[in-house]
């Protein structure tokens, strides 16, 4: 009897439940995100352990605008100088890039150094290559230190005549030789992650980002991604004297050992972290090793003006957290861990090897 009327009951709970609506388990990607339960020691570094360069970033109205509060938020990270790329402003102005250097000059002059930039809007004019050189002589006169060449090159620049400009464009050669024989560096920023070019399906590993932001897609592009880069390493063979800083470690932050063959390859190639850091922090030993190899020609850089974001690269570069979220979970949905590189290797790329590149620095203001 006991063991009938306990069945009966488990029969009619099992009834109730089944007329109970079924837990929703569905939930979009985007939302899930929950916070880890991993108990770790942690670092919030809001500033860095030694003053640093950021070779890479970008300030528009510099020709004008009261430096003080931007010099705040770089004391702040401890950031030492700042290279804004964007010396000749969005119209490739001279008259801005000269007014540029007067207003740093006049308020922080040792905070603030200027890349300049070139149009290649008119590059089928009989004498676009002459006055380019000239520009470019001019320039480093005013205080530029060095080229900026944006992504533009070999993605949407077009002659006259509607054809994409090759970066490798036997046009350009005289500029980039040109570079070489005025001592300054070229920042070259070519394409972007391969993973924009690739179907953007389940086994993209950029899907969240691409379906967020749909405008940075470019698998339907007619130029490829290889072609692109394989256009930007030309330019470094061919100009063995000009020094490039490959930007966002060439695409290739994610493929360290192709990234290790290039810089053999090109003893003229240096690079910078500007916005992967996030592919270095997800590979803490394969990381700390190439950082140590090529501990001399990497350079600290960030990309986009946000000071809360400094603290992951301070917390990539420095610690050895483990664990931790991305500033961007859009970019990088996978989580960091800390490298933990040694002071010396560290002064090198905060500080050492952009005084190294850039010509004519001031170094009294940086540690031995």
């Amino acid at each position: 009897m006991y063991r009938l009327i306990v069945t009966c009951i488990s029969l009619v709970s099992f009834q109730l439940m089944a007329q109970e609506k079924p837990l929703d388990m569905k939930m979009d990607f985007e939302e899930y995100n929950p916070p880890s339960s991993l108990k770790t020691e942690e670092h919030h570094l809001t500033k860095s352990k030694f003053p640093f360069i950021d070779i890479h970033n970008h300030q528009g109205n510099m020709n004008t605008a009261d430096l003080t509060g931007l010099v705040r938020e770089m004391d702040k990270l401890n950031m030492g100088i700042m290279v804004n790329l964007s010396g000749r402003g969005f119209r490739s102005s001279g008259d801005h890039l000269e007014k540029s250097i007067e207003n740093i000059k006049k308020q922080y002059p040792n905070r603030f150094i200027l890349f300049t930039n070139v149009d290649f809007g008119a590059i089928d004019d009989a004498d676009w290559t002459t006055r380019t050189i000239k520009q470019l002589e001019e320039d480093v006169k005013r205080g530029a230190k060095g080229l900026k060449i944006y992504k533009s090159l070999g993605m949407f620049n077009k002659d006259a005549k509607g054809n994409r400009i090759h970066i490798d464009d036997s046009r350009i050669d005289p500029v980039w030789a040109k570079c070489g024989e005025l001592g300054i560096p070229v920042l070259i920023h070519a394409a972007d992650v391969k993973q924009f070019w690739d179907p953007i399906d389940k086994n993209n590993e950029r899907w969240l980002e691409l379906k967020l932001h749909p405008g940075r897609r470019h698998d339907t592009d007619t130029v490829r991604w290889e072609t692109i880069i394989a256009e930007q390493h030309s330019i470094f063979k061919k100009h063995p004297k000009t020094t490039f800083i490959n930007a966002h470690m060439g695409w290739y932050g994610s493929d360290l050992k192709k990234l290790s063959q290039l810089m053999d390859m090109y003893p003229n190639m240096v690079t910078e972290i500007g916005a992967v850091i996030a592919e270095l922090g997800r590979q803490p030993r394969a990381a700390k090793s190439f950082l140590t190899k090529y501990q001399d020609r990497v350079l600290f850089g960030k990309d986009s003006w946000v000071p809360d974001e400094y603290e992951t690269y301070f917390r990539v570069l420095e610690t050895e957290d483990e664990y931790f979220p991305y500033h961007k979970r859009y970019h990088a949905f996978w989580r960091m861990y800390g490298i933990g590189l040694p002071d010396e290797i560290l002064k090198k790329i905060y500080y050492k090897n952009a005084l190294r590149i850039l010509p004519n620095m001031d170094k009294s203001q940086f540690p031995k």
